[in-house]
């Protein structure tokens, strides 16, 4: 019997990224990447569409071109959502127990996490929510660790941390994949799906930050205590480096690139006013991530340090400048738990993290929680695309 296929794509705004991967023999052993496929992305602009006939072209471009390599047809897919609309709110949902006679059932819990939503909904105006993850449960105000499935009382409470992003960019992308052809199966916000191929349990147990350095935002997710407890985004990116390299040294774009990359390219330029360059404007990222550290009150305390991931991962100086900048340890981080490979470096985090994703969404039992999925599938994720379970 054929494996299960999973396809994930990543349209970002200087590339679309497409991976397709087979099901592993069990949820312990890696997936196989069958067919990975980019193109260059037109008509993007911040993480959202300008041109959604360009943005279509991109797509079908790269689709085909995994779909080629991996000599399947794409019909379907999960798709990553990101960009300068993507925000964080937080909110709390609180229920009687007198209905299910004083017990947290399963449709007790998911009535908590709704009216959670329902409190945050005066906020979110012209906005779809991605995900409304659960930080933490409570029993008649007693903290409970891990869920409260069965447990007696008389009120229940949790805290949530809602993912949303503005409905016109979430509605554009689900249409253009949509022209070309391709089914969305589902929808999971960038940074979320990067860290379950990037990020190791013992790591968000600890504490960590991923930082995805694309090319127009760098987005970044917290992790405490194994569960995600903050999403940013910023209008930055790794085009502002080549940017900066051009301006500063009368540079086409093209060679700024390369020299931002360390390439060498036979120019007379000082290797140490390059650097400065480079380092001033990754000084720059990294400040506003430890700004938002210092908001959330994880400034220089999260042991496993920063994870950085994307295409401007390839820049240089920048695991040094993010270690002196946040003062935590520091490293890029590379998909893992896939059988080969070849050339999926830390830019095809995302469209991998999607195919685990719907792996492990496929075979969760209805019963496990988020925990329990991901020590039996590595690193994946059970909920679909709106609810996270811990």
């Amino acid at each position: 019997m054929a494996r299960r296929l999973y396809t994930g794509i990543d349209i970002g705004t200087h590339h679309v990224k497409v991976v397709i991967a087979s099901a592993p023999d069990s949820p312990d052993l890696p997936m196989s990447i069958v067919g990975t496929g980019s193109a260059a992305s037109k008509g993007m602009r911040h993480g959202y569409i300008v041109d959604g006939g360009e943005v279509t072209r991109s797509i079908k471009e790269a689709v085909g071109r995994a779909a080629q390599a991996s000599r399947v047809n794409v019909r379907s897919a999960r798709i990553a959502m990101g960009g300068v609309s993507v925000e964080e709110l937080r909110s709390t949902g609180d229920i009687t127990l007198t209905t299910s006679g004083g017990v947290a059932s399963e449709r007790e819990i998911e009535r908590a996490l709704r009216e959670s939503e329902k409190k945050a909904i005066s906020k979110l105006l012209n906005r779809t929510i991605l995900h409304t993850i659960p930080l933490e449960y409570r029993i008649d105000g007693t903290a409970i660790r891990g869920r409260p499935h069965g447990l007696q009382g008389t009120k229940l409470s949790v805290d949530t941390l809602i993912i949303s992003m503005l409905t016109q960019h979430h509605d554009d992308l689900i249409d253009a994949v949509e022209s070309a052809g391709i089914e969305v199966e589902g929808f999971m916000a960038s940074p979320l799906a990067a860290s379950f191929v990037t990020l190791t349990k013992a790591q968000k147990t600890a504490g960590v930050v991923l930082a995805n350095i694309g090319a127009e935002t760098l987005s970044i997710i917290v992790y405490d205590n194994d569960v995600p407890i903050s999403m940013k985004v910023f209008p930055i990116g790794s085009s502002d480096i080549t940017h900066a390299i051009a301006l500063s040294f009368q540079l086409p774009l093209h060679e700024a690139e390369q020299m931002k990359r360390g390439a060498v390219t036979g120019s007379d330029i000082p290797p140490r006013k390059m650097a400065s360059v480079i380092t001033g404007r990754l000084k720059e990222m990294f400040s506003l991530v430890n700004t938002h550290l210092r908001s959330i009150n994880r400034h220089r305390l999260l042991p496993a340090g920063i994870v950085i991931t994307g295409g401007g991962a390839g820049s240089q100086f920048v695991s040094d400048v993010a270690k002196s900048t946040l003062k935590l340890p520091s490293q890029i981080g590379l998909p893992s738990g896939v059988s080969r490979l070849g050339s999926l470096d830390a830019t095809w985090a995302v469209a991998y993290g999607l195919c685990r994703w719907g792996y492990a969404e496929e075979n969760a039992g209805p019963s496990e929680t988020f925990g329990e999925v991901l020590s039996r599938a590595i690193d994946s994720v059970k909920s679909g695309f709106r609810t996270l379970l811990p």
